[in-house]
């Protein structure tokens, strides 16, 4: 914020979601896997906010949900916005204090630093943002004073609330305002009830504050910054914008992403310079993409880091690790746990759970790997299976270095598997195998001859029973 003093930022998160027809608190809600309070918490902390505050309901809903270091008050009872302001006066202190609420999502630490430098140069006791619309209806009217300052805000909730006059300005209330902080504090002791319900609102302060020091307006924009949400089809819309605004800022970043329309990123993904991103792939959590990676197409990746020049096309990744120049699918599927070192290629239609799979291993096609630890330079072949699961316990697979495993292997865990050794096609590997030694489990062939020209009922042809 440059030299302007570092502002307290109140959000306001308690009592809300009444329309979002949700046992799941509004302000809890994913915006592109963030909670949507969250969003005006990381703009506040960006914008260099010296302290934030979030004022949250009696049911603590939000406490362990708040990174580290933003405060929590408690608002007792849902009573207005200008009670739950009330609520956080004992964390302000004597600098300037901003307050928004915590279902808009979509304002930007440059917002805040906008609103906070227009306060301190206007030298007024309040400044409310304002935006202008082409259509305002819905909204509070900002009724500006002869000297350009703000002298009301005119509701418009009910008919008769504004006059034809009123009605027709197109600036409106954000409900984001900037306050000098001991001047709000003795505001908010003299507003009284805007109801019968005993509602206080936060513009109720704004006449007090003319009187003490004046109240000066700052112009937003961008509309979208200050849209709120009220219910899905709301959450539906700023996720829109949210996810074009994340995508576009990894394309400037250097990433390319083919086709944005059908791609899905959250706010905490992490990708390098480089990388691509296919069609209809959805990088969702804490995905963190290496530079030169290819994700997809048809990739979901969820919690899981793709390594430098990886490629993981058709695939579903939870909670892995994939190592720089592993190749993974296309149809694989790599559960919780997983993790491939650098230049190993798991296959079509490969499942892998809780395993590590050593530096350049290859796992080609139509395998289940659970629980197991392969080592480096490996080749399992296509129908290998650990059987992990004894119907009581899950016990763990060890495959050496350098080992080649025949196809439709069945490794019945716990096993092992020393370096170099083999394993013949269609065996069932129950007992360890020595290191360099060639593993062998299966019945011996028996061909019956003339089989096919015998009638039923003859010798040679008991299998018709």
């Amino acid at each position: 914020m440059g030299d302007v003093a570092a502002p307290t930022v109140v959000i306001l998160a308690a009592g809300q979601g009444t329309r979002m027809r949700s046992a799941t608190p509004k302000v809890l809600h994913g915006i592109c896997g963030r909670p949507m309070v969250l969003w005006p918490v990381r703009a506040a902390l960006d914008a260099g906010a010296a302290k934030v505050v979030v004022v949250g309901g009696p049911d603590r809903a939000l406490e362990g949900r708040l990174p580290a270091g933003v405060e929590l008050a408690v608002q007792a009872e849902p009573r207005g916005t200008g009670d739950a302001v009330r609520a956080a006066t004992a964390h302000l202190g004597d600098g300037p204090v901003i307050v928004l609420a915590g279902d808009v999502p979509l304002i930007t630490a440059d917002a805040i630093s906008a609103l906070a430098q227009a306060h301190e140069a206007s030298g007024a006791a309040a400044t409310m943002a304002t935006m202008e619309l082409a259509d305002p209806t819905g909204y509070g009217r900002v009724v500006r004073g002869a000297d350009g300052g703000v002298e009301r805000v005119v509701e418009t909730k009910t008919t008769g609330d504004a006059s034809a006059e009123e009605l027709a300005i197109r600036e409106v209330n954000t409900g984001v305002f900037a306050f000098d902080g001991p001047r709000l504090t003795t505001a908010l002791e003299q507003i009284e009830a805007a109801n019968a319900q005993g509602e206080y609102y936060l513009p109720d302060v704004l006449p007090v504050l003319a009187a003490d020091g004046g109240v000066a307006a700052h112009r937003v924009d961008d509309p979208d910054l200050m849209l709120g949400v009220n219910d899905r089809v709301d959450i539906a819309r700023v996720q829109a914008l949210a996810q074009r605004r994340i995508v576009q800022a990894h394309q400037r970043a250097g990433v390319t992403v083919v086709h944005p329309d059908s791609t899905l990123i959250d706010a905490d993904v992490t990708i390098g310079e480089d990388a691509v991103i296919e069609p209809s792939s959805f990088l969702r959590g804490a995905a963190a993409v290496g530079p030169r990676a290819v994700i997809g197409p048809l990739t979901t990746l969820i919690d899981s880091s793709v390594g430098d020049g990886a490629s993981v096309p058709h695939s579903y990744v939870v909670e892995s690790e994939i190592g720089a120049g592993a190749s993974v699918g296309p149809f694989a599927y790599l559960r919780p746990g997983t993790v491939v070192a650098a230049g190993a290629k798991i296959g079509t239609f490969v499942e892998i759970k809780n395993s590590n799979i050593g530096a350049g291993t290859k796992v080609p096609h139509l395998s289940y790997i659970g629980d197991a630890d392969v080592g480096e330079g490996s080749n399992l072949g296509a129908g290998t299976i650990t059987a992990n699961y004894d119907g009581h316990t899950k016990h763990r697979t060890t495959i050496g270095k350098n080992v080649r495993g025949g196809v439709d292997t069945s490794l019945v865990a716990p096993v092992e598997v020393g370096d170099g050794a083999w394993t013949a096609a269609g065996s069932v590997i129950t007992e360890d195998v020595p290191p360099g030694a060639l593993g062998v489990a299966r019945a011996r062939q028996r061909n019956v001859e003339d089989y096919d020209e015998r009638g039923p009922g003859e010798p040679g042809r008991e299998e018709d029973g």
